[in-house]
């Protein structure tokens, strides 16, 4: 490996990280430097060369790099892989704390999100990622946020010490299925992956009871666990996908599940597909997503707006509305009369405006223009809805309801 500078590593080991999709810094525990030692530095908070963004809509911007994009794997799916013909670099633990603590201060970043190639062993690479955080925390009380890529294959104490430093840690389970796994990353065990994440939750859980318990016992991965999988680069349809999803979300409480669209790789594989899905399929996922976690839909109803024949959620539609489609029997929804519940239910109302309606209509009876006031668009609304003063009669047996509500296809301005 030729001899390059700290710029030339940040340039290869920046853009070799870009592929990870998850992180975002919501979620962990509120930290600034006046409430460290005198000179501490950082902050979870604030405005912010990566940006992800909270549930809150806040902007956080954080140093996403790779360790090493040296890898003993070779994972047919990853441009970092042991046979790939790119250009490789490493940085050291300090280059990597002089980065992070130099970018803070010019307020560039308000995080760190460090991952690696596998170099040498899981254990050593392991150790050197943990040796990053712990510099930042106890050498240079560093109060930002610190994010973790944990290898499945490394030691369960390692993993244990890289929550003590790290807000987030996150454990990849790559792709939706087993067979597409022993597939496009046969060194990979969906076992292990499992087992590495069942320890991570019942350590988060563990340490959690201690600090209700003790006041003084140590934080530990305080935002959580996650994880991402690859959509598009074997043949699991979005009903697969899903069902993993909710999986994992049962079994190790995860904070977030990170779906990144397969993107062709220079030198790819044979057993690899030719061309990416549509980007508007992983914005579909993040959607059902939201859906299962926030709006109350099972997995089941999210099965049922999905395409019975090719299994994938539709691209033209978002999937509450396919969903809604396929469900006219239950529409219109009194606005006055029907419980949250179902409402979160209706087509083009979020959380917030549900909130909304519901603690205006304990007031008055709510109209149509009422409705309009308290949300972004009352044109998706119209046929789902009763109010005071309107009723869409038969405009929810539409036959051409779906192509009403469809937006219009637009051509996107290169430099808007």
């Amino acid at each position: 490996m030729s001899i390059l500078s700290v710029a030339q590593k940040l340039e290869i080991l920046a853009d070799a990280a870009k592929y990870d999709a998850s992180c975002a810094s919501s979620g962990t525990k509120r930290r600034d430097s006046l409430s460290g030692r005198k000179g501490g530095l950082g902050s979870t908070e604030g405005m912010g060369i990566c940006h992800a963004y909270a549930p809150d809509g806040r902007c956080i911007s954080l140093l996403k790099i790779l360790l090493t994009n040296s890898c003993i794997f070779d994972c047919h799916y990853c441009i970092n892989r042991q046979s790939s013909n790119v250009r490789r670099a490493r940085f050291t633990v300090q280059e990597i704390v002089a980065l992070t603590l130099n970018f803070y201060r010019r307020n560039y970043i308000e995080g760190l999100f460090l991952s690696s190639g596998i170099i040498r062993s899981p254990d050593y690479t392991m150790e050197q990622l943990i040796e990053v955080a712990r510099t930042l925390r106890e050498e240079h009380d560093f109060r930002g946020y610190i994010h973790l890529k944990t290898i499945p294959d490394a030691d369960v104490e390692l993993a244990h010490q890289a929550g003590l430093y790290a807000d987030r840690l996150s454990i990849n389970v790559e792709l939706p299925t087993e067979q597409g796994l022993e597939r496009l990353a046969p060194e990979k065990n969906g076992a292990r992956i499992e087992g590495a994440m069942k320890d991570l939750r019942m350590a988060i859980e563990d340490m959690g009871d201690a600090r209700k318990r003790y006041r003084h016992a140590p934080r530990f991965a305080p935002a959580g666990q996650s994880t991402q999988m690859i959509v598009g680069a074997d043949g699991s349809d979005d009903r697969t996908i899903l069902r993993r999803a909710r999986s994992l979300y049962d079994k190790h409480a995860l904070r977030r599940v990170y779906y990144s669209a397969f993107s062709p790789i220079p030198s790819p594989s044979s057993v690899l597909p030719l061309k990416r899905p549509p980007l508007l399929r992983e914005h579909r996922l993040y959607q059902s997503d939201w859906m299962m976690r926030f709006y109350g839909f099972s997995v089941r109803d999210l099965e049922q707006a999905t395409d019975p024949e090719t299994g994938h959620l539709p691209l033209d539609i978002d999937p509450k509305l396919a969903w809604a489609l396929r469900h006219r029997e239950i529409f219109p929804v009194d606005v006055n009369k029907v419980a949250r519940e179902m409402l979160l239910r209706v087509p083009g109302l979020g959380v917030r405006a549900v909130d909304r309606i519901v603690a205006s209509r304990r007031e008055r009876r709510l109209k149509l223009a009422d409705v309009a006031r308290l949300t972004n668009s009352i044109a998706k609304l119209r046929p789902f809805l009763i109010a005071s003063d309107w009723r869409p009669l038969h405009l929810i047996d539409s036959v051409d309801l779906q192509r009403r509500l469809t937006p219009a296809a637009t051509q996107l301005e290169l430099f808007a």
